[in-house]
Formats: structure tokens, C-alpha cells, sequence
């Protein structure tokens, strides 16, 4: 049922390190429920480490500002409270968990969130309706979580995992990473599908492919750890034109104060 109010992410004036070198260097950026951002930018931006901060990943340190969810400073809090307040990481590189099935993972990882102990028949009829709605084949609950899985299974999985979390604000680090089209357009849709008045969704990729298929209605640039420029979708088209590097040299940004986006 959508809310009254929507769930608002909001992130004020962000610093953060990753092994004591600074790579965001003043943040401010705001998603609500039932919208859809994307955040652009060349690699070594800092894109990847906005997500990982906003998400409170072990290793990547704020350093001044703040991250809110529904106005509660969360920046404190472990990733897994934070998931519990209803935000959701779907992670470039998706970690292989050998001996424990998808279904597994996804019903504690349900139960976690949502606080309670869901029967595994009430549970089965939540995933198996999401899983329809995907087109997922009940073949791939029952394999280890991401253990032999092909690029484009992998990221399916963590769209599987939004679907059945149902998180307020989700947050896709490069989802398009190492898919070949017809991957692309399957994760494209079914993000589609789930993107509504429920979910804010904000994209983080560095190219504009993804983008052909989900019409993002705000879009923002990124690059030397700060968003430097922020518009509707046609800023994306503009980017394809003139490339990062144009878009660098019309703002006046130096190219040595890049900073080196952190792979942690």
C-alpha cells in the first residue's frame, strides 16, 4: 500500500574515506519513494563509494555530514538496521554464498528485515508471486546463492532479492556491469516492473545504456567526488554527445583533482 507521506533518502553535505583518502567531498542529494534517479559519471568518481556510504558498508568512513532516511540520522547505524529501515544495495559484484540455496538466504534475510518468523509456505507464496512477476525460473531459488551463475543471473538474483525485500529506497551500483544486451533488457524490465509509487530507485552507471531502457526522471553527474551537475533525462543524452570529458572541460574542472574511486 503506498504511503501518505513517501519514504524520503536525503544526504546532506557527505564526506567520506576509504583508507584515509578522501574520495566524496560534499554530497547533497535527495530520492523519495516513486521516483527514479540516475547518477552518472566517469570511473574513479566516487560513485560506487556514494552507495557503500549511504548503505554504512564496513571500511568506507563519513567524515562529515549526514545520511537521513524519513528524516532519522542513520549514519550510525550497521547495514543491516539500515536495510531494516528500508533501504536495499544491489551490489556491482555480487558475493557467491556456497551451500546455502537462494531461497534460503531470501527467507532469513525477509525474516531479518520485517522483524518476524514468516512460515516457509507463507514465505514460498510472497517469493513464488514475485518470482512470476519476473519471469524466474524456480531452478535458480534452489541453486547456491550466485555460485555458478552467469553475469546476467547474478544481477536477476538481486532484482529477485529487491522484489522480495520490498525495501522503500533501492540503490543499483553499476547493475548493467558485464551484461551483454539481452541480459541488460531482461534486468531493465524487471526493474521496470517493480519501479512504482512504492520505490525510489536511484542508478548508479557509468554508461548510458542502461538508460535506453529505464527513463530516469532526474539525473545527476558526478565527478572528483562531487555531483556537479543535475537535470532531467536529457542530460543523459547530453552526456552521450559530448562524453565526460566535455562535460569536464565546460565546467571548468581540472582533471588531476580526480579522485580514485576505491574497489573495496
Amino acid at each position: 500500500m503506498t504511503n501518505a507521506t513517501p519514504a524520503t533518502l536525503e544526504v546532506r553535505d557527505l564526506h567520506a574515506t576509504v583508507e584515509n583518502k578522501p574520495i566524496l567531498r560534499g554530497i547533497d542529494l535527495i530520492v523519495r519513494q516513486g521516483e527514479i534517479h540516475a547518477l552518472m559519471g566517469p570511473n574513479g568518481s566516487g560513485k560506487s563509494t556514494l552507495s557503500n556510504v549511504i548503505m554504512g558498508r564496513p571500511g568506507y568512513v563519513l567524515t562529515q555530514g549526514q545520511v537521513l532516511l524519513n528524516g532519522e540520522d542513520i549514519s550510525a547505524l550497521t547495514a543491516d538496521e539500515r536495510a531494516k529501515r528500508g533501504l536495499f544495495l544491489a551490489m556491482q559484484y555480487p558475493t557467491e554464498i556456497p551451500g546455502v540455496s537462494v531461497v534460503n538466504f531470501l527467507r532469513t534475510a525477509y525474516q531479518s528485515i520485517k522483524g518476524t518468523q514468516v512460515s516457509a509456505l507463507e514465505f514460498r507464496k510472497h517469493m513464488k508471486n514475485q518470482m512470476e512477476r519476473l519471469g524466474i525460473e524456480d531452478s535458480m531459488v534452489q541453486r547456491y546463492v550466485n555460485q555458478g551463475f552467469s553475469g546476467g543471473e547474478k544481477k536477476r538474483n538481486e532484482v529477485l532479492q529487491l522484489a522480495v525485500l520490498e525495501p522503500q529506497i533501492a540503490l543499483l551500483d553499476e547493475t548493467d556491469s558485464g551484461l551483454d544486451i539481452d541480459s541488460l533488457k531482461l534486468v531493465a524490465e524487471s526493474v521496470n516492473d517493480l519501479a512504482g509509487p512504492d520505490l525510489g530507485v536511484l542508478i548508479i552507471t557509468h554508461y548510458q545504456r542502461m538508460l535506453n531502457y529505464i527513463t530516469p526522471g532526474y539525473v545527476h553527474v558526478m565527478m572528483q567526488g562531487k555531483i556537479v551537475q543535475s537535470g532531467g533525462p536529457e542530460l543523459a543524452h547530453q552526456l552521450e554527445d559530448k562524453g565526460y570529458e566535455g562535460i569536464r572541460r565546460e565546467l571548468g574542472l581540472e582533471e588531476s583533482a580526480v579522485a580514485e574511486e576505491a574497489q573495496v
